[in-house]
């Protein structure tokens, strides 16, 4: 038991590592496409590598009213999210990027099921709240107001309140169908909705792009979302839900330094304290009473 669980966890650091590259894939396809256009092939190939993994799991699908409601959800909200990140990495830095969505997502994840379940908080999560206000005036630089304003960094807190009510609608919805087959689903109703948003680009374009673009692109669609989401998935089911979400604390350091390793981008002092203070506050935040 001890060795499978072993196993898992080397698996899940690879899974965060999957994530954390995948921002620096995104820097690269924002230098070279449309957004119209990655937003496509991004999710078409996303929908196509599920179709191996679904049938591997061998296991019946079911769509019921229930489901594709939040399924259909969950896709505009994918869209928005990408769109947001999108117009955030041309912007701004890959690393940076990552640091504040994956330290921010859980805050507000946090917030909002406070506000509209009006649910009893303890004062560890309440302490870790606290800090992840400190930690996001660090990584946000709130102390220059105008620069936030007109930054990527506004794009990027969007960018975690959209991923918020994407865990809030994800949690409801693996009531109703398959985890994997929730993600499917989402990642085809995305594919049909970006079609018709791109129809008049020129979506052929992609074709005449270098291997750097479509190594960019294969690892943010396959291994940086479909791979990385089933391993996931896996682990959570045999690990906990709290202990696998732990690992999602190595996302930011693993896209800060493969955005300096392959895209050169300088490790900022504010963007490395302000995202430490921040996953202190989401540990605060996720961990249990005694």
């Amino acid at each position: 038991m001890k060795n499978d669980n072993k196993r898992y966890a080397y698996l899940l650091v690879l899974a965060m590592l999957l994530w954390g590259g995948g921002w620096t894939a995104l820097k690269i396809l924002t230098q070279t496409m449309p957004m119209d256009v990655v937003l496509f092939w991004r999710f078409f190939l996303m929908s196509l590598s599920f179709l191996p993994i679904i049938y591997f799991f061998k296991t019946p699908i079911t769509l019921t009213r229930g489901s594709l409601k939040y399924i259909i959800f969950s896709a505009i909200l994918n869209i928005a999210f990408m769109v947001f990140s999108f117009l955030g990495i041309k912007e701004g830095l890959a690393g940076a990027g990552s640091v504040i969505i994956t330290t921010f997502s859980p805050i507000m994840t946090f917030l909002l099921v406070a506000i509209l379940f009006q649910s009893q908080r303890n004062t560890r999560q309440y302490f870790g709240l606290l800090l992840g206000l400190i930690g996001g005036y660090i990584l946000l630089e709130l102390n220059n107001f105008s620069l936030f304003l007109y930054s990527a960094n506004s794009y990027f807190l969007i960018c975690a309140l959209i991923w918020a009510g994407v865990t809030l609608l994800s949690q409801h919805a693996q009531k109703h169908i398959h985890p994997v087959h929730y993600s499917f689903f989402i990642s085809l109703i995305a594919t049909l909705f970006s079609f018709f948003y791109a129809y008049n680009a020129n979506l052929s374009a992609v074709f005449t792009q270098d291997a750097r673009f479509w190594i960019a692109l294969i690892y943010l669609a396959v291994l940086g979302q479909t791979v990385a989401t089933t391993i996931f998935f896996i682990a959570s089911g045999k690990l906990g839900s709290q202990k696998t979400s732990s690992f999602m604390f190595l996302v930011p350091f693993f896209a800060l330094f493969s955005a300096w390793l392959i895209l050169d981008e300088p490790l900022q002092l504010h963007i490395i304290i302000g995202g430490f203070i921040s996953m202190l506050a989401v540990y605060f935040i996720n961990k249990q009473q005694n």
